[in-house]
């Protein structure tokens, strides 16, 4: 009998977990084959990959992101072979499972909840004497009717074989990001939340983890990232943890989290600002929302000023990248109570703020109680919101013209600099920085076409023209220098027009050959010559003193200019303000 294992990744980069550990589970008995595709890959080229490999049961891992794109596939499988067996597991289908077997008749079996067990089971009755009835946590049909088996109790997480040690997955493991559980379950109980249905929390043995995370290292593994829900519950372990990747990461991996950061002691932060090698580990942060009510509502505990100290000190420590997500569509949260809870996160600063909008998932307790807060939302995964009591559909677009500026010109880290005066300059507050410029994204159509880097300078530009900005200079040279810094080559065709004129440019670039200590030591020691001037360096005039801007935020009008050298060798930007007096 062959059994394959499959899913559609939401990219090629990521890897699914579960499939692994079934494979795993049931080996020597059963031999499973692993498959993963991605939603983007032609229906067709799927179903034509699977066939070819001639198996006798295909078990897929659903989820919200790709259930629509495996109902596709399942569907043409079984009108090309109606014997072949499906069966469905993961967190999309394991609640209203009737619902699910009742309008899907292309699905034989659905394995509820935690799977290794109860697949390994599975594929034991189908291979011998079918009595599914004995396979506690299973769907199935038996005489045109469904039949839903009670499910068995959890298992000792430290028994599991290690799902991480497959050769098929080397070639794969530096491109790859590589998800590793050392628990599951969450402590809490946050009713928007899949992982508030199960109740307590249990852990993987600790020195099979290391030797999994040694041996993914040895063989590749760059992206680590640790699916515990909450990572850092048991401080003792957490801080065993952290150690042990201090002291036997390899050069070049990076080991993300899901952390509680209203939890986290200060002296955990002292330890890692002391002792992490920068960049080694990222953190994300569900805040979620900073409304009080809206917390208590969906049975969510956080200390707002507690996560505050935490994000923070990290970011002080300089060492760490933070993730913050917040949820827009909660209940009772308005479109007021989201500008605030944004603000108050912006206010942070975090590395990356993820916007996303609430779904209400299968099973989760907002769904179960929709009707209290009267949610209208898709039918259709993702299940995602579109209006409630008090938030409505043009609430949720406003909402959404924030999401799609945020992720372009804050996460993307294209305009740092510039984006900072002017949340903090310009507008009243970040929110409605992101609000007006990303109405104005969408009035002018910019969200129906692509755009290159170019085009974002250009569209802010027009977008703070029309505004008739103060000071709308300072904001165009803060523009330059991040378009230019983010370059390793000299660009051809800079977004703006040549605003410098030639005669000055000369008078400048003689200047500098004669006096190169003008610009600073760095620049002293390239040692240019004339030729290497002229050939690989940008000169643009500015109305200000960007070097003292950046170094005390402070603004001195005058006759200033930005030299960027663009290094052949190392294909890297050196930028060096300097100011006439």
């Amino acid at each position: 009998m062959k059994v394959i294992c499959a899913t559609l990744n939401a990219k090629y980069i990521h890897t699914n977990l579960a499939i692994r550990y079934l494979k795993a589970f049931a080996f020597p008995e059963f031999d499973i084959q692993l498959k993963e595709y991605t939603i983007k890959d032609p229906v067709m080229n799927i179903v034509s990959d699977l066939y070819q490999q001639k198996p006798t049961v295909i078990g897929f891992s659903c989820y919200i992101w790709n259930i629509e794109e495996t109902l596709k596939v399942i569907s043409m499988l079984k009108k090309i072979d109606p014997s072949l067996l499906i069966v469905l597991g993961g967190p999309e289908v394991s609640y209203d499972t009737l619902e699910w077997m009742k309008n899907y008749q292309d699905i034989d079996f659905i394995v509820m909840g935690e799977g290794e067990l109860t697949f390994k089971k599975l594929l034991s009755e189908i291979s011998t004497d079918k009595h599914y009835e004995n396979v506690p946590g299973i769907a199935f049909r038996s005489n045109d009717q469904v039949i839903v088996t009670p499910q068995r109790n959890k298992l000792d997480l430290k028994e599991l074989p290690s799902p991480y040690r497959f050769s098929e997955d080397i070639p794969h493991l530096s491109k790859r990001v590589t998800y590793i559980e050392t628990s599951r379950g969450c402590p809490f109980s946050c009713q928007f939340c899949l992982s508030s249905i199960e109740v307590g929390v249990r852990y993987f043995d600790r020195e099979k983890i290391k030797d999994d995370i040694r041996w993914l290292m040895a063989n590749g593994a760059k992206t680590i990232k640790f699916v515990d829900r909450t990572f850092n519950i048991s401080r003792s372990y957490a801080m065993e943890m952290f150690r042990f990747l201090i002291d036997e990461h390899l050069p070049g991996t990076v080991f993300q989290f899901e952390i509680t950061a209203d939890i986290m002691r200060p002296e955990v932060i002292e330890f890692l600002n002391q002792e992490a090698p920068e960049g080694l580990f990222r953190f994300e942060i569900g805040v979620q929302s900073t409304n009080d009510f809206t917390n208590e509502l969906v049975r969510r505990k956080q200390n707002f000023s507690k996560l505050m100290r935490t994000v923070t000190m990290v970011k002080e420590g300089g060492k760490i990248d933070q993730h913050l997500d917040l949820i827009a569509g909660l209940p009772e949260e308005d479109y007021s109570s989201f500008r605030q809870t944004f603000n108050d996160v912006f206010d942070m600063r975090p590395e990356e703020l993820q916007l996303g909008f609430l779904k209400m998932l299968r099973g989760t307790g907002v769904r179960l109680r929709a009707d209290e807060h009267q949610y209208v939302y898709m039918d259709h995964s993702p299940y995602e919101i579109l209006s409630n009591n008090v938030l409505s559909f043009d609430d949720v677009i406003r909402i959404k013209q924030v999401e799609d500026v945020l992720e372009k010109y804050w996460n993307d880290h294209r305009m740092d600099y510039t984006v900072e005066y002017l949340v903090s300059k310009v507008f009243e507050t970040p929110f409605e920085f992101f609000q007006e410029f990303g109405s104005y994204w969408d009035e002018q159509g910019w969200s129906r076409i692509g755009h290159q880097l170019e085009d974002l300078f250009r569209r802010l530009d027009a977008f703070l023209k029309q505004k008739t900005v103060e000071h709308h200079d300072i904001i165009t040279g803060l523009m330059k220098y991040d378009y230019l810094k983010n370059h390793k080559f000299k660009p051809r065709k800079p977004w703006w027009a040549q605003s410098t004129d030639k005669g000055i440019r000369t008078k400048m670039y003689k200047q500098i050959i004669e006096s190169p200590k003008l610009l600073g030591k760095d620049f002293l020691e390239l040692n240019l010559g004339e030729m290497e001037l002229y050939k690989h360096t940008v000169l643009e005039e500015l109305s200000f003193d960007l070097q003292k801007y950046l170094q005390f935020g402070e603004i001195q009008r005058g006759s200033a200019f930005l030299l960027t050298y663009f290094d052949p060798t190392n294909n890297k930007a050196m930028l060096f303000p300097f100011f006439e007096k």
